[in-house]
């Protein structure tokens, strides 16, 4: 195995270019973050001519990516881009100018510390992550505007929407959104992503496009355990409309514009995973729904269900902004209470009766 993947990635870089010094054309990216949706992107960026560097957190991940061309733990059955050179040095992988951050939102403040100091000043840093910290519940963008040296803040970009990561890495049509105070900043993410399989809008709504992103999942697993309660096709359509109007009165009071949740990152990401197999989150929903525990889902999962941990930052969150947000409290009080799943809907269905808008 080559050292943490770095001469890989150079030499592959000067093939590719056809140079031997360091004035490229193209400059090369980075992902931090091994897991489906770190590679999917890695791959993307790959397929376009871009070198990248992925850092994984397992050793193993990053010398199968070197040695096979292949993340089986991750992303099974899927061979990845020659161009992609994996590494376990983050401090390494830091010094690209575009950096895509894809790790868990309970690990990502530990990340974050450790590469603060080692990215160049005007890095455009891009924030895949999907969920709300727990403790003292802020947004991604938050925890790297507290961290980050000031400039690299400002090119700070926050990119979601519907994208499963197999659906990506094998070339199907997708459609995401760029989020960014910078208009430069996003434009530039839209630009390196985009191609005949991937179509990147921009937009300045970081806040909306990252709660869309985060609270899509616990909206996800109840829709998974309405669907494992066999409780039929008008449930679902109905816990995703009023999930969606919890969504948006929660972005409301954080500042979001109500138009963001009509997007991709809003309406078009909750559809995506609140009803198609390949989502982690419905699965878990269905499995409680079926009559398994959360701890004996999760302990069997490698890769992370983000609704889980983000059920409970939106139940706390909603408490200290004065939102109601039924639906992702039951979903908090069935994974992290023992409630029982029938009973959680059996209180959403007798609530008090109102105007669906108010």
């Amino acid at each position: 195995m080559i050292k943490g993947g770095r001469l890989y990635l150079r030499q592959l870089t000067r093939n590719r270019l056809g140079v031997s010094n360091s004035r490229m054309e193209i400059k090369p990216a980075s992902v931090i973050g091994g897991g489906a949706w770190g590679t999917a992107i890695a791959n993307q960026l790959a397929s376009k001519g871009v070198p990248v560097a992925l850092w994984a957190y397992e050793k193993e991940v990053a010398q199968e990516i070197n040695e096979k061309h292949t993340n089986a733990v991750f992303l099974p059955g899927i061979t990845l881009d020659a161009k992609i050179g994996g590494t376990s040095d983050l401090a390494y992988a830091c010094k690209s100018h575009v950096i895509f951050f894809v790790v868990p939102s309970h690990v990502m403040e530990g990340v974050i510390k450790s590469m603060a100091q080692q990215i160049p000043p005007d890095a455009i840093i891009v924030s895949a992550t999907k969920g709300i910290e727990n403790g003292r519940l802020r947004m991604p963008s938050e925890i790297f505007d507290e961290l980050l040296l000031p400039q690299a803040a400002q090119n700070l970009v926050c990119l979601s929407g519907p994208s499963f990561a197999r659906e990506v890495a094998l070339g199907l049509p997708t459609a995401v959104t760029a989020a960014s105070r910078m208009p430069a900043a996003a434009s530039a993410v839209q630009e390196i992503i985009s191609d005949h399989r991937m179509r990147v809008y921009t937009h300045d709504d970081m806040i909306g496009v990252e709660l869309g992103g985060a609270t899509k999942n616990v909206i996800a697993i109840a829709a998974g355990i309405s669907d494992g309660l066999k409780l039929g096709l008008n449930a679902r359509a109905a816990l995703l409309t009023r999930g969606l109007a919890e969504m948006i009165r929660m972005g409301k009071a954080m500042g979001a514009r109500e138009a963001t949740f009509a997007g991709l990152s809003g309406i078009g990401d909750l559809i995506l995973t609140a009803t198609g197999d390949l989502s982690r989150n419905r699965t878990v929903g269905m499995r409680i729904g079926g009559g398994e525990t959360v701890k004996q889902i999760t302990s069997g999962m490698k890769s992370v269900a983000e609704g889980v941990e983000t059920s409970r930052a939106i139940y706390e969150l909603a408490k200290i902004k004065n939102v109601d947000m039924p639906v992702c409290k039951e979903v908090y009080m069935v994974c992290h209470e023992g409630k029982n799943p029938k009973a959680a809907v059996a209180d959403l269905m007798k609530r008090k009766l109102k105007e669906e808008f108010y």
